[in-house]
């Protein structure tokens, strides 16, 4: 594990160095870091649920190359058009004035044949889908994978909320790297309907994604809140990285990102701010620290 060092000066991070778990600012940390380093950047950030927020409604203009505030696809340039306040019920002032800087890093973090998988739920998903259009440029959407799951709050009177949304951007839609025989298999709904060779192998997954939370009695529980099921995170690692790759996690929490690439061969990266996930992590990723 390392602390944040001086912002000047690199945390210890090489291509050819040992896995790290950052107890930093991610915004700070980022910033350390060289260009395209990463082949999987994997973002589960706040999900914006608590209670005061000030949004600013935002679009961008084409600007001329070099003199916009964001770059986006094929290094197009863009400037910010901040309108109108609103007032949003979030714990954060501005949440987008605090996730869209970190997503910039992790563009220019990307290698050309990376991929982003952005987690967040119903709240927040379509601002972040036109953000990352602005910023990756709408040819490098690749999915939104719904992740549907069968616990949580229960609802009278609406269809209960049971899923996340991961929205997916690739560096260059012309080289991003995807193994799809690499990713765990499904059944069949109706296996009847297909040989009984594919029955027995099973389907690739589709962009919905049916699969529990981490059970509060199994083995992979930490204790960490807000921990995602390795299962979830097993399927991103093997389809858009290869052993060997780094890939990074800048609100790391409970370290599943990390634990997942220890056992499939990849090397991380995982960051968080929060001294009880750096405890956590550390426990958790000793094997591969």
């Amino acid at each position: 594990m390392t602390d944040l060092p001086a912002p000047s000066s690199s945390p210890g991070w090489s291509a050819d160095g040992a896995n790290l778990v950052v107890h930093a600012d991610n915004a700070a940390f980022l910033a350390t870091l060289p260009d395209e380093s990463f082949t999987l950047v994997y973002v589960d950030p706040p999900f914006n649920t608590g209670r005061v927020q000030r949004r600013q409604q935002m679009r961008t203009n084409r600007a001329e190359a070099g003199a916009g505030d964001r770059v986006g696809f094929k290094g197009l340039s863009y400037s910010t058009v901040k309108g109108t306040l609103a007032s949003y019920d979030d714990a954060f002032e501005d949440y987008w004035d605090f996730l869209f800087p970190r997503l910039v890093e992790a563009w220019r973090l990307l290698s050309d044949d990376g991929t982003l998988y952005l987690h967040l739920d119903y709240r927040e998903v379509h601002y972040a889908k036109v953000m990352l259009d602005a910023l990756f440029g709408r040819e490098s959407f690749l999915n939104e994978i719904i992740w549907a799951y069968d616990y949580g709050a229960r609802a009278r009177r609406k269809w209960p909320t049971k899923h996340d949304n991961i929205l997916v951007y690739v560096k260059n839609p012309a080289t991003y790297h995807f193994d799809s025989a690499e990713v765990d298999r499904e059944p069949y709904m109706a296996p009847g309907l297909v040989t009984a060779e594919k029955a027995e192998r099973g389907k690739l997954p589709t962009d919905v994604w049916w699969h529990t939370i981490v059970s509060p009695t199994g083995k992979e529980k930490t204790g960490y809140p807000t921990q995602k099921p390795e299962g979830l995170l097993r399927r991103i690692v093997a389809a858009s990285s290869r052993e060997g790759d780094w890939v990074l996690d800048f609100f790391a929490g409970s370290g599943t990102l990390g634990a997942v690439s220890g056992k499939l061969g990849r090397r991380f990266v995982c960051v968080d701010s929060n001294p009880q996930a750096v405890a956590v992590m550390r426990a958790r990723l000793a094997p591969w620290l």
